[in-house]
Formats: structure tokens, C-alpha cells, sequence
């Protein structure tokens, strides 16, 4: 009788500590700080945003709270504090007057990928030997074809910046510089691609209208857009120390462009979620090295 009643005081004592234990686990769960990940609804951006959105969530076990905002926002929300980090810092040029103002103030993680590049792009059916270089659109002839308009993005990005500087460099007075969003500037490509109408937009590489339509960037011996850029993550003072394994995670994330382009071709053909899935399927050990640091056995 004795030994009965003191095998089910036990067991009641194992019952209230495992209680307990995941009572405390969830509530650590539910108490976890997400990381505030600061992003630009820009393919290239969305695409390596929300690959690394579900490895830290899923692999490192860490809530995530996706920010949009506009990128120069972003620079500033780093060096507040109120944002952890951001994964589209294009350098040396296209970010460098944001650089210049806070990049005392956040700390760089990592290089994402290279050979990124900033331009002026029209579609193949417009006649090379009319247009080739940016300064060919000074041509009346052409502004005439062009409507007198450049179709662009965001008005705070690099890239309208870069080209508010192309037509004042290149003298292309009687242009208007269009600001619109991202998918606003491919769905006026789209329009004019189907139509075959003339149409100049600000373009970048990745991108996946590139895959998509038959484009070409124009020349620009001015140098007025840059050149090769590179693509890097940067978070705000602190982060390392408080996160060091997301920081350690994002120090390791480098894609090939090739990569990233196919995530972004397949994500507007079906969606972010499901071209992540892919990725992720097909390339096990590059996401095992940046989850974990450990290199693939030879």
C-alpha cells in the first residue's frame, strides 16, 4: 500500500514538473523577441528577404516581423534601432549618399551576391541602330517615340537618384522621369511589349524580366548609373550580440545570381512561397552551411 501511494506521489510530482517545463518553454516561445527584417517590395528584395525569413524562423527557431518600407527609411530605421536588419544595400555607388549619412551608425553583415547592376533598359524590337546609348534619346526623334518619358520606380531608390543624374549629365531635357512602384514599372513594360510601343524604363540586375522579355540595357559612356555593384546585408548596432546566431546565419548567405534569378523567375510565375520551397529542395547543403557553418563531407 505504502510502496502504491508513493509511486503515484511519483508520478504526480513527474506529471506537475513536465507541466512545468512546457508551460515555461511555451511561454520562452511566446516571449521570443521577433527581429524586425527591413524590406523593399523590389524582387531581388522580396526574394532573398523571405528565403532568409524561413530559415530563421524555421531553422533557428526564431520569430521574424517583415517591415516594408521605403529604403532610405530602412538606412534610418537601422541606425535608430528600430530595425534589426536589411538585406538590400547596394555599394559602392547606388546606396553610397545613404551610407554616407548613417553608416557610422550599422554595422555590415555580409555580401549577398555580385555583379549587380543598375540601368536604363528598352525592349529588343527597338531599333539598335536608332538607340543604343542613353545619350540617343536626347534625339527629338526618339523623345517623340518615347513620349518624352523614362519609366522608373520607387522615388526614394538608388536607381531614380542615379537617373535623375542621367538626364541632367546627358542633357535630356523634355523627359519626365515617371515614379511608380516596382511591379507598376513591369506591367507598363508589359502593356508596351505587348503592343510593341517604345518604352524606356530604369532597370536592374537580377531581375527576372530579363527571362521574361527579350530587353537590352543601354549604353551609358557617361558612367551616370555606375558600374558592377554588390548587394550586402546591414543591421543595426548590437545586433550580432543579441542575435548571434541570425547574424552568424546572415555572414554565411551568399547566392549566385544565376540563383537568385531563377527564385525570382519561378516566384512570378507561381509565388514567392513555392519558388523558396524549390530553392531550398534543390540546393540542401549551401542552406545546411548557412543554417549551421559546417561544411559539406567531401
Amino acid at each position: 500500500m505504502r510502496r502504491t501511494f508513493l509511486k503515484m506521489m511519483a508520478l504526480g510530482v513527474a506529471a506537475v514538473i513536465g507541466s512545468t517545463a512546457l508551460s515555461s518553454a511555451s511561454i520562452a516561445a511566446e516571449d521570443k523577441k521577433p527581429v524586425r527584417i527591413g524590406w523593399t517590395a523590389w524582387s531581388d528584395a522580396e526574394a532573398v528577404t523571405k528565403l532568409a525569413q524561413r530559415l530563421i524562423q524555421e531553422r533557428l527557431d526564431q520569430p521574424v516581423e517583415l517591415v516594408l518600407a521605403d529604403i532610405g527609411l530602412q538606412y534610418q530605421g537601422l541606425a535608430k534601432g528600430d530595425l534589426d536588419f536589411m538585406m538590400m544595400s547596394w555599394l559602392p555607388t547606388t546606396h553610397a549618399s545613404y551610407l554616407d549619412k548613417v553608416g557610422k551608425d550599422i554595422v555590415p553583415l555580409g555580401m549577398l551576391y555580385t555583379r549587380a547592376r543598375l540601368g536604363w533598359a528598352v525592349p529588343d524590337y527597338v531599333p539598335e541602330d536608332q538607340v543604343k546609348t542613353i545619350a540617343d534619346l536626347a534625339k527629338p526623334e526618339i523623345r517623340e517615340k518615347l513620349k518624352g518619358k523614362i519609366q522608373g520606380i520607387d522615388p526614394g531608390s538608388g536607381l531614380m537618384q542615379a537617373s535623375e543624374k542621367a538626364l541632367k549629365d546627358y542633357g535630356l531635357d523634355g523627359y519626365e522621369l515617371v515614379s511608380a512602384s516596382g511591379a507598376a514599372m513591369t506591367a507598363a513594360l508589359g502593356r508596351a511589349d505587348r503592343r510593341e510601343d517604345w518604352i524606356a524604363v530604369t532597370a536592374w540586375s537580377p531581375h527576372w524580366m530579363f527571362a521574361k522579355w527579350k530587353l537590352r540595357y543601354l549604353e551609358d559612356p557617361k558612367g551616370s548609373l555606375g558600374g558592377l555593384e554588390r548587394v550586402h546585408v546591414m543591421a543595426r548596432k548590437n545586433f550580432y550580440q543579441e542575435y548571434p546566431k541570425v547574424a552568424e546565419f546572415l555572414t554565411r548567405m551568399y547566392l549566385p545570381l544565376d540563383d537568385l534569378e531563377k527564385i525570382m523567375l519561378e516566384a512570378d510565375a507561381t509565388s514567392y512561397d513555392k519558388a523558396i520551397d524549390t530553392y531550398i529542395a534543390n540546393n540542401k547543403q549551401r542552406v545546411d552551411y548557412w543554417v549551421t557553418g559546417e561544411m559539406p563531407a567531401s
